[in-house]
């Protein structure tokens, strides 16, 4: 699930954890109930300091997307499916905002994008 934390984005390293979990959430990847790696587990994982996950699961924990339980750890709230389709609306629209940023700085506008959208997805 981890497998795209990039620690030379300019995104911070938190904010990836909290945004790949927020999208298995969404996804259904992540069931309600379902306990998280612990912060020491995950941290070693991505060779992260582990203030560094409590800081994702902060984040989550406060957007209402994970309890933490003192002494058992974090788990997957139960979501409505609204609140899963808000998720994954924001998580797709996040990802669209990052590809026209890369794309500035590689110097391809947005009409570009589009063409080749459309040639894809055809």
């Amino acid at each position: 699930m981890f497998e795209r934390i990039d620690s030379r984005s300019s995104t911070p390293i938190y904010a990836q954890i909290a945004a790949r979990i927020r999208v298995a959430v969404a996804a259904g990847e992540l069931a309600a109930g379902e306990a998280l790696p612990s912060v020491r587990v995950l941290a070693t994982r991505l060779r992260v300091n582990p203030a560094t996950v409590v800081q994702a699961y902060r984040e989550l924990e406060q957007d209402g997307l994970v309890e933490l339980r003192q002494g058992s750890g974090t788990f997957v709230r139960d979501l409505s499916p609204d609140r899963r389709q808000r998720e994954r609306r924001t998580e797709a629209t996040r990802l669209v905002r990052d590809l026209l940023a890369d794309a500035a700085r590689r110097g391809i506008t947005p009409a570009e994008l589009r063409t080749a959208f459309d040639e894809v997805l055809s």
